[in-house]
């Protein structure tokens, strides 16, 4: 099957990744985009990974108020470069973090980041609620429910407030895969009045 300038720019437009990618992920899917947008996501994912190990030192800090000035939200996303951090595209991507920030009220990172005391004091509570349950599925059943309750708060398996259908590792896994850079959110604030 061939694959059609269209099929490429549509695809592209839809993830950002480059015209080659996007080409070669259609192929790979027989012309179907959305084999080639799992594709293409998987890969992402697969190559923050390999950069997960680089050095971050460059970085945007970028801010958000709502209307009303009663929230805001601050957040440092770091880069390896200053020539992608620079990047306006990378710069709406920081800004669309700390949107969501605002909005999300995020408490951690990521749910590798709960404190130990915050993880105890939960696994109290939802010790009590698998008291019932067979001894063979209760730790399961617990690691589920603090892993559902931890992702709820945690930053980057938050859904992203844009695109429910979309987390904000994923956003950011896709970034990594654009830009050809580790990215990370290194830090982040929110304000209320």
């Amino acid at each position: 099957m061939e694959i059609t300038t269209d099929q490429i720019k549509a695809l592209r437009d839809k993830t950002g990744v480059s015209v080659m990618q996007c080409r070669k992920a259609l192929t790979e899917a027989g012309g179907d985009s959305e084999k080639a947008l799992v594709l293409l996501k998987k890969r992402g994912a697969e190559a923050a990974a390999k950069k997960s190990g680089r050095t971050l030192g460059a970085g945007a800090v970028a801010s958000y108020i709502h209307p009303g000035a009663t929230v805001g939200a601050l957040v440092l996303l770091s880069s390896e470069t200053d020539f992608v951090s620079r990047n306006p595209e990378f710069q709406a991507l920081a800004r669309d973090i700390a949107m969501h920030v605002a909005a999300m009220k995020p408490e951690f990172r990521s749910v590798a980041d709960v404190p130990a005391d915050a993880r105890a004091k939960a696994t109290e509570v939802f010790a009590k609620e698998v008291e019932g349950k067979p001894a063979a599925m209760r730790e399961k059943i617990l690691e589920g429910k603090l892993n559902a309750y931890f992702g709820e708060r945690a930053l980057l398996e938050q859904p992203f407030v844009k695109n429910q259908d979309e987390t904000i590792r994923a956003l950011i896994e896709r970034a990594v895969q654009k830009f050809g850079e580790r990215i990370e959110v290194a830090d982040f604030t929110r304000f209320a009045a």
